[in-house]
């Protein structure tokens, strides 16, 4: 098992892994020593930007992977395509998802389209991925899956009624998963609050007002998540089923 954030020679798989939470976790990986798996969907040009952002970062190698992780089969190939370049995987981050902007009393503005490929994206895709590796961890004795959970999935906050709802559903499958893959895998979530990604770009208006009312008086940052998921995947050995919330303490009231 690792130490203090040790990665070297250990393999990381990181959904949505070009952009904003995600190549933060992959870059922290790859300065950890970790060969990572930068998988994409659509950013194709940030996620190779990434990939060699993290060739440079660390001593292990780093390929971005397009999958769609909304089909259980594309993450299948995924998982068999890293496992054939590496032999391993020691980490899963499932960090890929999706969003619907829709006022919460507008329930007509959530169609059934939207629902199903927001639930794919984030809900069904960590369990599928998690099910891909598991084999894999378990035959090398040790592994760690960390979900990208959300504070919407605690409280009722966020920018749609299904994006909340999919969200308190990955951590109920966290804590699930965590009883079903014991002993030699652990499984925890993050649950961030406002962090300032492109998801937030032209919304000026609402990183101030979070930034007003958090106590350490500033949004959160992709890196700010991506230290505590290399802690939870390297260094917190007997943590599992666990949801950290990362907000600055906005809402500890």
């Amino acid at each position: 098992m690792s130490e203090r954030g040790d990665m070297a020679g250990q393999v990381a798989i990181v959904t949505g892994g070009g952009t904003g939470i995600g190549r933060a976790c992959s870059l922290a990986f790859a300065a950890a020593g970790a060969h990572v798996a930068v998988n994409y969907s659509r950013s194709q040009a940030e996620a190779e930007g990434t990939a060699q952002e993290c060739r440079a970062a660390g001593g292990g190698e780093a390929v971005a992977i397009r999958a769609d992780v909304a089909s259980a089969a594309e993450i299948d190939r995924l998982v068999a395509e890293t496992v054939e370049r590496w032999g391993r995987i020691d980490t899963l981050v499932n960090n890929a998802g999706t969003t619907v902007f829709a006022p919460y009393d507008d329930l007509d503005a959530m169609t059934e389209e939207a629902w199903d490929r927001l639930l794919a994206i984030n809900l069904k895709a960590p369990f599928f991925a998690s099910r891909a590796v598991a084999p894999h961890m378990k035959r090398g004795g040790h592994g760690s899956i960390v979900n990208v959970a959300s504070i919407a999935g605690l409280r009722p906050v966020g920018s749609s009624v299904a994006y909340c709802a999919s969200k308190a559903a990955v951590l109920s499958l966290t804590q699930s998963l965590a009883t079903a893959l014991g002993p030699e895998i652990r499984v925890n979530a993050v649950a961030p609050g406002f962090i300032e990604t492109r998801w937030h770009a032209g919304r000026a208006m609402n990183a101030d007002a979070a930034r007003e009312r958090t106590p350490l008086q500033r949004n959160g940052t992709p890196e700010d998540v991506a230290e505590v998921v290399l802690f939870l995947a390297t260094s917190a050995t007997f943590v599992t089923g666990e949801i950290v919330v990362i907000d600055g303490g906005r809402f500890l009231q």
